[in-house]
């Protein structure tokens, strides 16, 4: 009978840059720092909040999908970090919309369907979202970041779910460590019993 392979103890981890949750946050992040800096006085306490907010929102994504190795747990709860930090950003764009009696876009305005749109493409980066940010009024590109942000927060509460699934279905560190203990202890004991 041949050797059955041990499953690996530490699972591959880290690609978090193929996340489309990343790359979403990642267009977030990029767009909350140039949004602050032209459109929010200097010295306003808000700039730092929100881009603390969206800098949580990204790094977060990094530093669970770097743990995942090691530790589902960790990953599941960076990665639920992640996402309250955008739902704190994005209470932040409410605001400054809501203060400045300015339109909220409804999710199905023809606005948000074009920004949802837009955000449908593999790989999107700022530069998709640039041209529309950077020329039209702090207005439109508040709510070019809240439709992002909804955006970035379905795809983190379907990876939350998966990743839920997938801890109960396979476990974590300990237990893969154990099945392979196992497993290894067999195959030297049916090696001896062919001596």
């Amino acid at each position: 009978m041949e050797n059955q392979k041990t499953p690996p103890i530490i699972l591959p981890h880290g690609n978090y840059q193929e996340l489309l949750s990343y790359q979403k946050a990642e267009v977030v992040y990029d767009l909350t720092f140039r949004f602050c800096e032209r459109h929010l006085k200097k010295g306003d306490r808000t700039i730092d909040q929100m881009v603390q907010a969206a800098r949580s929102g990204k790094q977060n994504i990094v530093e669970g999908s770097k743990a995942s190795g090691t530790s589902k747990e960790m990953e599941i709860k960076l990665t639920n970090v992640a996402r309250a930090s955008l739902e704190e950003l994005l209470e932040d764009y409410r605001d400054y919309l809501r203060v400045r009696d300015c339109a909220l876009w409804d999710k199905d305005s023809k606005e948000a369907q074009y920004v949802r749109k837009l955000g449908n493409k593999s790989h999107t980066t700022y530069e998709t979202y640039r041209q529309f940010v950077e020329t039209r009024p702090a207005e439109v590109a508040a709510n070019i970041a809240v439709c992002l942000i909804h955006q970035t927060n379905y795809l983190l509460d379907q990876q939350i779910r998966r990743l839920e699934k997938d801890f109960l279905k396979e476990g974590g560190l300990r237990e893969r460590m154990t099945r392979a203990r196992l497993q290894a202890r067999d195959q030297q004991r049916k090696g001896w019993g062919k001596k």
